[in-house]
């Protein structure tokens, strides 16, 4: 499990297509206190550590993985830069909210323009998923735990501070980007509990 706070921005330092596919991850974690087997979340993506040496960790990407992320829609070039969270340990501080690293879909960046010192940014989620995005409510968007400003139909807004988009990066976010797209576990469990009333939980709702 994670938070949505990222911890480090990674940089895609190879990529080699075996049966599955096999990046190469530079970091700035100690990998010293990294256990082979141990989970981190890149982009969004919960990976699972195959190999790893100090500054950089390895991490296998199966084909259902490409399918369902920006992994596969928009590729990890060598160069690319990714947001990092190591998996939450007993008694670390829940800043964000609950996320899995188990991304539903992939949204794409459709508008975005300043708003004082942050930057508004509008995205269009795939039809199955708009339903569980609801104003004020969390979600995961390349592992950042945004909260959700506005929604119409398939589209939803966020707002990115200063302050997130030094740290992660969104700094260099442009128009048309694809999107990791993580819904809120509880979102989904209400629109689950709804359905079995009978009453389908709408986009917005």
């Amino acid at each position: 499990m994670f938070t949505g706070i990222i911890t480090d921005i990674g940089t895609v330092a190879a990529v080699e297509m075996r049966g599955d596919m096999r990046a190469r991850i530079a970091c700035g974690y100690d990998m010293a206190t990294v256990d082979m087997g141990a989970s981190i979340a890149c982009d969004g993506v919960c990976l699972t550590v195959v190999d790893k040496a100090p500054g950089w960790f390895a991490v296998d990407i199966s084909a259902e993985t490409l399918s369902k992320t920006n992994i596969g829609t928009g590729g990890w070039q060598v160069g690319r830069r990714l947001n990092l969270e190591r998996a939450l340990r007993v008694g670390d501080e829940l800043g964000g909210h609950i996320v899995s690293g188990h991304v539903d879909g992939v949204a794409q960046v459709v508008e975005m323009h300043d708003e004082g010192d942050s930057l508004r940014l509008t995205f269009e989620a795939p039809p199955a998923l708009a339903r569980f995005i609801a104003p004020k409510g969390s979600v995961a968007l390349n592992g950042t735990s945004l909260t959700v400003n506005e929604v119409a139909g398939n589209r939803f807004g966020v707002n990115l501070i200063p302050h997130t988009r030094h740290v992660t990066t969104w700094g260099t976010v442009a128009q048309g980007d694809p999107v990791n797209l993580e819904v809120d576990t509880m979102a989904r469990y209400v629109a689950r509990l709804a359905e079995a009333m009978g009453a389908p939980m709408t986009a917005g709702a």
